[in-house]
């Protein structure tokens, strides 16, 4: 079919001279992902549950069963254009929303289970969405964020544990139960699909708004990571929440047609991930870079893998870990990737086309120039020199990058400040890292351009967690930072000032990880606490992170 990525060149050099687009003008992404594979019935979601249950869909049934949600969500009055939320695990009802919503023309809205009610509030608000699809233990949080929703209609529960569904809440089963057929709107590559949020390093998270060809567009990047082979099984235990599971792994495994292991883990297990991975005998697995140091505390050979490749990103990948790899799971190849939800895997490796080296991110996929620019002037910076990473977003003939994001939902003024036009008539996006290209072209990440916080793979803005701990009424100020740590990359460290006449100690500091967890989300609490008399500020009473991470 003309819009199946194929990447079958000898060379690194061939693919990336030899590599195009040629996305059909009416490219839909149910089309793509469900419909143009030679058998329909092949297994495409293999769930698995953690009491033991199994359940496998094929192409043609995921198919089906998205038809009756998207009747069901038209018939509730959703249509093009429209925003469905999805705070959901890994279970079917995620990805059949999302299936349900590109039939409808409408823009699903991927959120974490995590979230608590500020930070489903903020995103449900800030993208209209108009309907919800939740899991049942989400029902308080998305209760609370939708009253302050005003185009927030509608509230459907998943009950994938079987405790039942609350009053006067639609259930997804009985969506299941609406008619089998629908006709999908007509979309082109450029069609609104689907909106997520990241966190910026000051106010409110930013939504990042894709289109109908944004799955298409890391399918080169996922060709590689996985060594040109893109039969097997894959597997990743990361929030189906996040465009490093739905587009590193998830999509494009079926754009390929190959099967994907659902399983909702929760809190990562090491000894639990083997277990499914063993079990389910996955080939290619997307394993973030804190899974995988908590799986080098266990000893691989008590299980019995299939993994031939490996493919990580967030955070750059050590020595160490390429080394473990190598000595403990018999030179299985651990791939980096490089790239973030506005435009996501742009650089990784490929040991059959060139070594990988320990600490760089790799080299740009066929289909993608990034290069390191002067954000002023657009210029490229000479190789080894530091500069902002950038992808480009429209070449001199007009022909967009699909993996480029069309624009920060609301907020033109953070799009334009993102984009670099060039002599050529062409433009970049600048991607707020800071990194430099080698003699040879390998690309290494130095840093963040802003303040955001990696955590275990998470892009946390310490805006945010700032404004939940200064909820607190014994807070006066709090200035929010990362700082290294060997598990995690990176750790959330807040620098607290109490009020005058309250004294920090651990009551206070339980009280306010707390807080975050229950208001914020559940992975962006602070492990670290300090309390402090003052926090440094500048003149005009902005709080100094650089000299909170620098002790001074």
């Amino acid at each position: 079919m003309p819009w199946h990525i194929d990447l079958d060149y000898p060379t690194y050099g061939a693919a990336r001279e030899g590599f195009e687009w040629n996305v059909p003008d009416d490219y839909n992404l149910v089309a793509d992902l469900l419909r143009k594979h030679d058998d329909t019935d092949a297994p495409a979601l293999r769930q698995r549950y953690p009491d033991g249950r199994a359940e496998t869909y094929s192409f043609a049934d995921l198919d089906a069963a998205s038809d009756r949600v998207a009747n069901a969500l038209a018939a509730r009055g959703v249509g093009a254009g429209d925003t469905v939320a999805v705070v959901l695990p890994q279970v079917p009802a995620n990805p059949l929303t999302h299936l349900a919503c590109w039939k409808l023309g409408a823009v699903s809205l991927p959120l974490s289970v995590l979230f608590g009610p500020d930070g489903l509030e903020s995103r449900l608000d800030d993208s209209g969405a108009v309907a919800v699809v939740a899991d049942t233990d989400c029902r308080a949080a998305v209760r609370e964020a939708a009253a302050a929703c005003d185009a927030l209609a509608h509230h459907v529960e998943v009950d994938w544990r079987g405790e039942g569904v609350a009053d006067g809440l639609d259930a997804f089963d009985a969506l299941l139960d609406a008619p089998a057929a629908f006709d999908r709107v007509e979309t082109t590559p450029e069609t609104p699909a689907i909106v997520m949020y990241t966190s910026g390093s000051t106010g409110p998270p930013k939504g990042v708004l894709h289109g109908h060809d944004v799955w298409l567009g890391h399918c080169p990047a996922f060709s590689m990571y996985f060594e040109l082979d893109t039969e097997g099984t894959f597997w990743t235990p990361a929030d189906w929440a996040w465009i490093g599971a739905l587009g590193d792994l998830l999509f494009p495994a079926w754009h390929y047609g190959q099967p994907v292991v659902g399983y909702p883990m929760g809190s990562f297990d090491a000894r639990e991930a083997y277990d499914v991975l063993a079990r389910e005998a996955v080939t290619n697995a997307f394993l973030p870079p804190t899974a995988i140091r908590m799986l080098m505390n266990e000893d691989p050979d008590e299980w019995d893998l299939a993994l031939e490749a490996v493919c990580s990103g967030g955070e750059p990948l050590t020595p160490e870990i390429l080394a473990w790899a190598d000595e403990e799971l018999g030179g299985v190849p651990v791939n980096e990737l490089y790239g973030q939800t506005e435009a996501n895997l742009l650089v990784t490796n490929c040991r059959r086309w060139f070594d990988a080296r320990a600490g760089s991110m790799g080299k740009p996929a066929p289909g993608h120039e990034v290069a390191v620019l002067d954000p002023d002037t657009g210029e490229r910076k000479p190789d080894d020199e530091v500069g902002h990473l950038a992808v480009r977003r429209t070449a001199p003939s007009g022909e967009p990058d699909p993996v480029v994001f069309h624009e920060y939902l609301n907020r033109p003024e953070k799009t334009a400040a993102a984009t670099v036009e060039d002599d050529a008539g062409g433009s970049w996006h600048l991607t707020g890292d800071l990194g430099r290209r080698d003699e040879d072209g390998y690309f290494w990440f130095k840093a963040r351009d802003d303040d955001v916080i990696i955590t275990a793979g998470y892009r946390v803005g310490p805006g945010e967690v700032e404004s939940a701990l200064l909820e607190h009424p014994s807070v006066e100020q709090v200035g929010v930072v990362g700082v290294p740590d060997d598990l995690r990359g990176e750790i959330i460290k807040a620098f607290v000032q109490p009020v005058a006449g309250v004294a920090g100690d651990d009551d206070l500091r339980e009280e306010l990880r707390a807080l975050v967890r229950d208001s914020l989300a559940k992975h962006e609490y602070p492990r670290e606490i300090a309390f402090v008399e003052a926090l440094p500020t500048t003149t005009t009473g902005k709080i100094q992170r650089r000299k909170l991470r620098d002790g001074e």
